[in-house]
């Protein structure tokens, strides 16, 4: 079979082409070696942002257009992302008052018209965001947005194979050459397919993958080593903390899963992609940073899950990692049937990062690029927003309860119709599998969302596994290894 685009990496990165791809009419097809969002697009921070640090190193265009797409994606999944206050305490800072107002002020009017609230300064009466802090009301306030990195990858994915793209996980590329004016390509589940053009999507593996396809490129990466940390909730509130450190980096305290606190990224330089494993001093380091600046202090004893990943940071020759450019590069070879390589990029931006690598191919591929996804809406975000949206559910299939229906309702959107479209009680909702999770949901994860192993379902297209005792885990292993053999 000839296809007009292969796509190796199912990352945000690799959907969003795919997504991008398949509404311009191109045929494609993606093909992932384990699972959509495996490795480093599950493993962010989970926020939609401009990169208020960012500024720091006059990456101005960058920050711009990260606000731009935080602006779109806003509107356009509203499910699953979500606008979020952060507090900026002064307390412990390196940088003076004033350069911070000038920064946030910078923040609120780079990239043009926003729907978040401006920023603005801690004030007494802040009592929800003060009380959990040490260093009192000295500060600021400023917007940005929370996500579910994982299903935004999988909504992208989703997109791309509701208009015509195939998506492949568990599939690698063994081998590909150029023959004439096509990619020959050999996958790991036995096909071999053509294709006008490949995409590398490999993220921290793109000079693997180059390296696979005998081809050398000018561009290169930096492996950074990001890792987060759990605990139980620090605070009572749905904002999150921005926390300056001695060091002069950033670490962030996050409202996580009903009940949680996220605290991260570290950035550690690495060697290599299977480095994403979180070490004893990464778990300290965000330990002390969280105690400098909260009241309620915690020790590497209280953390109770944790998630690394290794970012392939495009290489622009900074002396330090912390201050490696988040901005990407598209890297088009043309020596026979077109190459396109993606060095770096973040979450935010890929959206953005999709649109350019399909003007990068529009001419050796003879198509006329247009802007499909500017104003688009992903999978389950409906007109009538998420708040209305809980209301129906809740009115509709009352038995799901306020936690549940509310969990659900942020995963699904509005795709929740079709899912429970002829349940009329909890007994059609199948098995209780733990923690909420029924059987009828884990067969949508598996038949909708490409989830292929008890992990897939409990950790990226969901987060239940949080929550789940190990028996329970087992119990929920056994059971998804009986419905969906092989």
């Amino acid at each position: 079979m000839t296809y007009d685009l292969l796509i190796i990496g199912g990352g945000i990165n690799g959907c969003a082409i795919a997504r991008e791809a398949s509404l311009l009419n191109l045929k494609v097809l993606m093909v992932e070696r384990d699972d959509l969002a495996a490795h480093t697009s599950s493993a962010s921070t989970k926020l939609i942002h401009g990169g208020l640090r960012y500024l720091e190193y006059y990456d101005f265009k960058l920050v711009a257009e990260a606000l731009r797409e935080r602006e779109r994606l806003v509107k356009a999944a509203p499910h699953i992302i979500r606008p979020m206050r952060f507090v900026l305490p002064q307390e412990n800072s390196l940088r003076p008052w004033w350069l911070v107002r000038i920064g946030l002020y910078l923040y609120d009017f780079l990239g043009g018209k926003k729907s978040l609230p401006r920023s603005r300064g801690l004030r007494r009466g802040d009592t929800a965001y003060v009380a959990p802090l040490k260093g009192g009301d000295r500060g600021f306030v400023y917007s940005d947005a929370f996500v579910d990195d994982s299903r935004l990858t999988m909504l992208n994915a989703m997109d791309a194979a509701n208009n015509g793209a195939d998506i492949a996980v568990g599939t690698a590329l063994e081998s590909a050459r150029r023959e004439g004016d096509l990619w020959h390509a050999t996958l790991s589940d036995g096909r071999t397919i053509m294709a006008r053009a490949l995409i590398n999507a490999a993220g921290p593996w793109v000079h693997q993958m180059l390296g696979k396809l005998g081809v050398n490129a000018k561009s290169d990466v930096r492996l950074v080593k990001g890792s987060h940390i759990v605990v139980p909730r620090l605070y009572d509130g749905d904002h999150a903390y921005m926390l300056q450190q001695p060091d002069r980096r950033i670490v962030f305290a996050i409202p996580y899963q009903d009940g949680f606190t996220e605290i991260g990224t570290t950035d550690i330089p690495v060697e290599q992609p299977e480095d994403a494993v979180i070490s004893t001093d990464e778990i300290a380091y965000l330990c002390d940073a969280v105690n400098r600046h909260f009241i309620a202090q915690i020790a590497p004893a209280d953390v109770t899950s944790t998630w690394s990943g290794v970012r392939p940071l495009y290489d622009d020759g900074a002396s330090e990692a912390k201050a490696v450019t988040r901005d990407y590069v598209l890297e088009l070879d043309t020596k026979g049937p077109a190459l396109l390589s993606v060095f770096g990029g973040k979450i935010t931006t890929a959206r953005h990062l999709a649109e350019e690598a399909l003007e990068k191919l529009a001419d050796p591929l003879g198509f006329e690029p247009r802007h499909v996804t500017r104003d688009r809406l992903f999978p389950g975000a409906g007109v009538q927003g998420w708040e209305p949206l809980l209301a129906s559910v809740r009115k509709r299939w009352p038995f799901l309860g306020e936690t549940r229906s509310a969990r659900m309702s942020h995963a699904y959107g509005e795709l929740l119709g079709e899912m429970l479209a002829s349940i009329a009680d909890e007994t059609g909702m199948g098995a209780d599998l733990g923690a909420g999770l029924t059987e009828v949901e884990a067969r949508w994860m598996y038949d909708r969302e490409w989830a292929r192993t008890p992990q897939d379902a409990l950790m990226r297209r969901s987060k239940i596994g949080l929550r789940l005792s190990p028996d329970q885990r087992a119990r929920f292993e056994q059971w998804w290894t009986g419905a969906f053999p092989g």
